[in-house]
């Protein structure tokens, strides 16, 4: 194995040639104008299937009115539908080509955010609905809607090139990326929809050059995880504190000692890390000093060892501030999504492909990765994974000001869902005519 291992590095030093790529077929340019054409003729289309679901958000395990929405086309393209997958309202749509080959993956995530949407367009979002027991707007603040609608794109697209595919495509339609611990991947792979897949490709839209794609090889988002603080103390009147004991004066106590816990405790030398409060919660009224507080938050990191220090950290940061103060708390931390990372030969082999879709707003590989998380980290545990980015920012935007994903200000702009049509269709074509994931050397 050495030897070979030394044979493709001479290979490579003496005809700058990747080795991955040597044994790949030549490029099809009749088949990617075929791609090009069909997905500008149903521009139109993805973009009204996008207002739509803009429009009638659905927070995760709930998307029902979405999940009916993708099944109706696909089964009108006529493809095999499979509805309700892992018991939740997952959509999976299987395409089988006209010749024999390899299985590919395609997914896509459904769900909204509790955000009150303040973006002024005709689509604009007005439903309402209660979460955690605060009334708050439903938003596609995360761009689910665009990833949805040019997945559903994609299908149309590779359904009418069905006789020339060698193999097999999986559409995975997924509810409930944004509900961690479980999410809505872990449901659908229990169902067995990851069984016979050779390689799986993802992507996720968010504030850059409009129409540019990044991706990077390994680690492209971190691994996500939750926390919830219970701080319990003894009510009483706001006027007699001394009789009780303060839960709101101790939990603004942990908050801030939380922050010390990366700027203190881990070494950030081996890799990023976050801890974030993203709400706190407790008592009704303005003289009433209540018996407990909450709060809930995210952690993301990269390496194992600084996750399991977080959570224990955490934990001994917040019970001993309670403590100290004559009050208790409970901290529990609920381990969720893994880093998502990125198969080195698939990222060598494929990103060629993003290069020619993303044209003049080019491609390129990010120097860092992102401290988002994702569950499509679940789909490339099992398989062979290629995860990008698609920029989606209206031109004349300033992007060091643009409004990130989840703020109530985020937008895309329609003119990406051609992009990532053509991009999630290409990559789809080129997987199955070059055999799948080559080997390495």
């Amino acid at each position: 194995m050495r030897a070979r291992g030394v044979l493709a590095a001479v290979v490579l030093m003496c005809t700058g040639t990747d080795p991955l790529l040597a044994q790949q077929p030549p490029f099809d340019a009749a088949l990617q104008a075929e791609i090009d054409r069909r997905s500008a003729a149903i521009a139109d289309k993805v973009t009204a299937w996008r207002h739509d679901i803009h429009q009638h958000p659905e927070l995760g395990y709930q998307e029902r009115r979405t999940a009916a929405l993708v099944a109706a086309h696909l089964k009108a393209l006529g493809l095999e539908v499979q509805e309700n997958v892992g018991g939740i309202p997952g959509v999976v749509g299987i395409l089988k080509g006209g010749k024999p080959g390899p299985t590919v993956a395609l997914r896509a995530d459904m769900d909204a955010l509790p955000v009150t949407e303040l973006v002024d367009v005709p689509f604009k979002s007005t439903v309402r609905t209660v979460y955690n027991g605060v009334e708050t707007g439903v938003m596609h603040a995360c761009g689910h809607d665009m990833h949805t609608a040019m997945l559903m794109g994609t299908a149309e697209v590779l359904a009418g090139l069905k006789a020339k595919l060698p193999g097999t495509v999986k559409f995975l339609f997924q509810p409930a990326e944004e509900v961690p611990p479980r999410g809505g991947a872990q449901p659908m792979i229990d169902a067995g929809v990851m069984r016979g897949v050779d390689g799986v490709f993802g992507l996720h839209v968010g504030p850059g050059k409009l129409g540019a794609l990044s991706y990077r090889q390994g680690a492209i988002t971190a691994a996500a995880d939750g926390f919830r603080i219970v701080v319990h103390g003894k009510q009483t009147h706001g006027a007699a504190p001394a009789r009780g004991v303060d839960p709101i004066v101790v939990s603004a106590e942990i908050v801030t000692a939380l922050q010390t816990i990366v700027s203190r405790s881990v070494d950030l030398g081996t890799g990023p890390a976050v801890v974030t409060v993203g709400a706190i919660h407790g008592g009704l009224r303005e003289n009433i000093i209540p018996d407990s507080v909450w709060m809930i938050g995210t952690i993301r990191t990269f390496e194992p060892d600084t996750r399991r220090l977080i959570g224990q950290r955490m934990k001994t940061l917040a019970t001993n501030i309670a403590a100290a103060h004559g009050a208790t708390a409970d901290v529990q931390v609920d381990l969720g999504y893994s880093s998502t990372i990125n198969h080195g030969a698939m990222v060598t082999r494929f990103s060629p492909v993003l290069s020619r879709v993303a044209g003049a707003a080019g491609a390129m590989e990010s120097k860092s990765a992102s401290m988002a998380g994702e569950d499509f980290s679940r789909f490339a545990e099992l398989a062979p994974g290629f995860f990008f980015n698609l920029a989606v920012t209206p031109p004349g935007v300033d992007l060091q000001t643009v409004a990130s994903n989840h703020s109530p200000l985020f937008q895309g702009d329609d003119r990406a869902l051609p992009v990532g049509v053509r991009a999630m269709s290409s990559l789809a074509v080129e997987f199955l005519t070059s055999g799948g994931v080559p080997r390495v050397p």
